[in-house]
């Protein structure tokens, strides 16, 4: 994983993290990302604040707007991220780079032979990776999308899907074992926090 670089708008108050939001469940990209942020913004000597998981990315905005979090992690790779540039309430506070956990294409470990066109559960994000990491083998594949990677991997798990295009600690936290290479991708994240500032169209928090 790259070491992040940080690009900060907005410095926040000291004291002022109280809890960072992301996409969840467990095992998912942006709980790595979230987690990074919240050892960043913890003044010295004290400890993190706490990561917050949401089913979507919009409950962690919905979670934002009521105050039960400050910060927002999201992907820019999310396809809805526009909407939190748009929020007229939100601010975008920080902007990093970093690499995601290896992704990889995993099944689970008691599953029986694979078919030659099997069924994979992504996130609609990463999905065009999929090509650079199936087996030749498999000449053909149909995508169901996921909430998220950990979602994906538990949809393997469950049997909806013959394999999942996850990361190496969903894969782990839902017992699969990879039947590709593994690579990470990549990433910008932004994060944000209620607005702070009048004199943008919208109200300050």
């Amino acid at each position: 994983m790259t070491l992040p670089s940080f690009i900060t708008l907005l410095r926040p108050d000291p004291g002022e993290t109280t809890a960072v939001g992301t996409l969840g469940p467990p095992g998912t990209s942006s709980e790595v990302a979230a987690t990074l942020l919240a050892h960043r913004l913890a003044t010295p000597g004290d400890a993190a604040a706490p990561v917050h998981l949401f089913d979507t990315y919009e409950e962690a905005g919905a979670a934002l707007h009521a105050r039960r979090v400050t910060h927002v992690v999201v992907a820019n790779a999310y396809k809805a991220v526009h909407h939190f540039y748009m929020d007229a309430a939100l601010d975008l506070s920080d902007v990093f780079v970093m690499d995601t956990p290896l992704y990889g294409i995993a099944v689970r470990c008691d599953a029986g032979p694979v078919p030659v066109s099997p069924t994979i559960a992504s996130h609609p994000s990463p999905v065009p990776i999929i090509d650079q990491l199936l087996p030749r083998r498999h000449t053909s594949y149909k995508v169901i999308h996921s909430d998220s990677t950990s979602a994906a991997a538990r949809a393997a798990v469950e049997g909806t899907a013959d394999l999942a295009l996850t990361t190496v600690p969903a894969a782990q936290a839902h017992g699969l074992k990879f039947i590709s290479r593994t690579r990470p991708i990549r990433m910008v994240w932004s994060v944000f926090t209620r607005q702070r500032r009048p004199g943008r169209g919208g109200r300050a928090a």
